[in-house]
Order: structure tokens, then C-alpha cells, then sequence
């Protein structure tokens, strides 16, 4: 504990203490210009005490050249009365050549009779850890930058208490926000969630700190566009003790539309764009296992003669015809499914009852006639069978009943429907 006699500090506990804390005192007589230092300014240096001589501008000359001009700004701007005192950081060179980061602080201690300066005393402080520390952070952040940006992710914090947000460039850019928007007229971010994704969004949100899973929904941006978002959230406390909601957000509409192409390449064929035959069977397999699913008509379609349009026109024109008849089918079928089941053959499947059934498959019938091909005049024709589920019935079972009663319709004449009842009876109706 520092003693005093006379209301002073006991001088010698106050140079150890400065010693102790790894101070350098400077004291400049601003009459003569003579400048002196302490031990420890010299040792914090790796100098010896008298192994330089004490020159009025030996901490000039010490200085950094780039810091130079601004130490000695700092100076003459506190002796014009501009400010309290001297801090300023600048760059003082070792005896091994090495540069130590100082923090000089200092000011007038003295002044004559007219209160001009005549004496001033500071200290300097060695900061290369703390500037040391500050480069890694900031190298640290410049990398995290730049993560960033190669990977388009936007950083966003929102405080509970203050009810405000904070949204980085990137975050704005997603929900098309103005740069230079002030902070405090951001929307919040639920003023931008799609109707249809707002009630889990928010339920998902709410859920950070049990569940930090990642969130995905969609946003409809300042512009009127859709997007598709994904954040992922931690609540980070605070030096105050508070909480507030830190996370990430990326927008991943490209993914998903890529994700969805891929999945509807997958599903359909790709010369009629109808579903392909297992996306078909596993669709009707679902129908069919769902006891709230309404009874429903399995049309299986064969194109007549199909091999003498490729014999005469060639494959193009083969194409060509397949795709006229997915139109017709895919317009026919409305909310059902329509697939190409391989090659010439298809199929529809309706929620509709028998009769209906029998009317739309003439419909189907009626519109291929109506085609015209590139191979030199030929018709084209379909026979068509149709099986009406029965209950607790398979996809297999299904198939096959459409698919025998399309027979029964090939061996009739062509160009005709037929039902496969109940009792396995076929009943033949001609189109024509």
C-alpha cells in the first residue's frame, strides 16, 4: 500500500510501481527541449540505462517513420489546447531490430506565470500482445469474410429485449432489402415469410436453444419473388447477461429448384414428359393402400399398328406421334396420372366410377384418331382396357385386368374399349 507524509506518495513505492507495471516515463522540459526517460523506458526497449545517449528527439527517432508525423500531431494538438491530453500508438524499435507497439500517454504538467507550458510527463506502455491479438482477430475475421462470401451465407442477430435486428449486406441482399436502410426501420423477419411456411417457421424458431436444427422456408422478398431459405440459430448471451438470437441464412432457391429438377427427371419420360412406369406403380400403390382414397378406373392404353409409323416415317416421326398422344393424355387425365408404361403403351389412372370411365376412354379414343402423323397418311388408333379397383385390391392384380381387357379390345377390332367387371365378363363397346 503506497504511504503518504504531507499528502505525498512515497516516491520510491511509485517508481516500483511502474516498474511493475512495465512502464517507460518520459519527462520533457519544453524550455530547454531536454527530454529524459526512465530505466524501464530503456529496459522495455532491451536497452541498458546509459547505453543511449538522451537526446531531446531520441523517442523520435526510435518512432517508426510511418508513425512519425502522427505522434508528433498528437503532441502539438494537446500544447495548442485541443485535447486533454497525449495517447496516441505508435512503433518504437528494439535494440534487436524488432518493433514494440507503445501506447504513449501523456501531457502538460508545468506552466510559467503567463500559463504557458514548460514541462511535460508521460508514460508508454507496451501493447504488442493487445495489437498482436487485434491483427490474429482481425486476420481471423478477414478470413471468415471472405468463407462468407464464397459461400453466400449472410449473418443476422436479433435482440429479444430491444425487439431490433441486425442484418448484414448479404441478409438484406437475400430479402431484397435496401443496403442503406437504418436498422431501426427494418421489418422483422416474419413480415416476409410465406403465408403457407410462416405458422412452422416461427414454431421452428421459437424452438432455438432446444433445437438447433436448420430451418428451411420460403420468403417473399421486397421485389414480389419467391425464395427458398435456410437459417440455422443459437441464442448467444451477452457481457449483460442477456440473450439475443445470433444465426446464418442462405438462400437456397437454386438448390432447390435443382433438387426438384432432378427429382422430376427422375419420375417422368423423357420424350413425353408423363410419369414412368415405377413412378406410376408406386403412385397407384399409394391410391390403392389409403382407405380415404375415392374408387378409381385404371385405363391401359396400346397404340394400334404403332411399328408400321416408324416402318414409314422413321423414328422421328414415331417421337413425334408418342408425344401428340401424352398431350392428349395428360389433358384427358386432368387431376389423375398418366404415365407411359414403355414403348407404344400407356396408362391413365381416374378417380372416377365405371361409366365415367367408358366416356372418357372413347373421349381418349376420339382424340387419337384425330392426330396427324409424318408418316405418309397412316391413322392412328388406340385400344383401350379398363379395370375399376376393387377393394383391398393390389397394383399387380389392377395391371393386369386393364391390361387383359386392353387385349379383349386389340382382339375385337382395335380402335375400341373395353371394361373388365367384377365377374371377369367383358363387356365390349366400339367407339366408333
Amino acid at each position: 500500500m503506497l504511504s503518504h507524509e504531507h499528502g505525498q506518495l512515497d516516491v520510491d513505492a511509485y517508481l516500483h510501481g511502474i516498474v511493475r507495471a512495465r512502464l517507460g516515463v518520459w519527462d520533457w522540459n519544453l524550455v530547454t527541449g531536454e527530454c529524459g526517460y526512465s530505466a524501464s523506458w530503456f529496459d522495455m526497449l532491451g536497452y541498458a540505462p546509459g547505453e543511449l545517449e538522451q537526446a531531446s528527439d531520441l523517442w523520435l527517432e526510435l518512432t517508426h517513420p510511418d508513425d512519425r508525423a502522427r505522434a508528433i500531431e498528437s503532441g502539438e494538438r494537446h500544447l495548442r489546447g485541443e485535447t486533454a491530453e497525449i495517447e496516441t500508438e505508435i512503433r518504437l524499435r528494439r535494440k534487436d531490430g524488432t518493433w514494440l507497439w507503445g501506447l504513449d500517454r501523456g501531457g502538460i504538467v508545468e506552466r510559467d506565470a503567463d500559463g504557458r507550458p514548460t514541462r511535460m510527463v508521460g508514460v508508454q506502455a507496451d501493447i504488442s500482445r493487445q495489437k498482436e491479438a487485434e491483427l490474429a482477430l482481425q486476420q481471423t475475421n478477414e478470413r471468415f469474410r471472405l468463407a462468407l462470401e464464397a459461400s453466400d451465407v449472410g449473418i443476422w442477430e436479433f435482440d429479444p429485449v430491444s425487439q431490433t435486428s441486425f442484418w448484414d449486406a448479404r441478409t438484406r441482399e437475400i430479402f431484397g432489402v435496401d443496403p442503406d436502410l437504418e436498422t431501426h426501420k427494418l421489418q422483422s423477419w416474419q413480415h416476409y415469410l410465406h403465408p403457407e411456411d410462416r405458422e412452422m417457421a416461427e414454431r421452428q424458431h421459437e424452438a432455438v436453444g432446444i433445437n438447433t436444427d436448420i430451418i428451411r422456408y420460403r420468403i417473399i422478398r421486397e421485389d414480389g419473388k419467391i425464395r427458398h431459405v435456410e437459417t440455422f440459430a443459437r441464442l448467444v448471451q451477452t457481457p449483460s447477461m442477456t440473450k439475443r438470437l445470433t444465426g446464418t441464412i442462405r438462400d437456397v432457391t437454386e438448390d432447390v429448384e435443382r433438387r426438384a429438377a432432378l427429382k422430376w427427371a427422375a419420375e417422368h419420360d423423357g420424350l413425353t414428359g408423363l410419369l414412368t412406369r415405377s413412378t406410376f406403380e408406386h403412385r397407384l400403390a399409394k391410391h390403392l393402400a389409403d382407405p380415404e382414397s375415392p374408387p378409381c378406373a385404371l385405363l391401359y392404353i396400346d397404340i394400334d399398328h404403332f411399328k408400321s409409323i416408324n416402318d414409314s416415317g422413321g423414328h422421328d416421326a414415331g417421337d413425334a406421334a408418342l408425344r401428340q398422344i401424352a398431350d392428349v393424355l395428360r389433358w384427358t387425365a386432368g387431376n389423375g396420372h398418366a404415365a407411359r408404361l414403355g414403348g407404344d403403351e400407356f396408362a391413365v389412372l381416374v378417380d372416377i366410377g365405371e361409366e365415367l370411365a367408358g366416356m372418357l376412354a372413347g373421349k381418349i379414343i376420339d382424340a387419337v384418331r384425330g392426330l396427324s402423323t409424318d408418316a405418309g397418311g397412316a391413322v392412328l388408333s388406340a385400344s383401350i382396357g379398363i379395370a375399376v379397383a376393387w377393394q383391398g385390391e393390389g397394383v399387380r392384380s389392377l395391371l393386369k385386368r386393364a391390361d387383359q381387357a386392353c387385349y379383349a379390345a386389340k382382339r375385337g377390332g382395335r380402335g375400341r374399349w373395353v371394361i373388365d367387371d367384377i365377374e371377369l365378363e367383358a363387356r365390349v363397346s366400339s367407339a366408333l
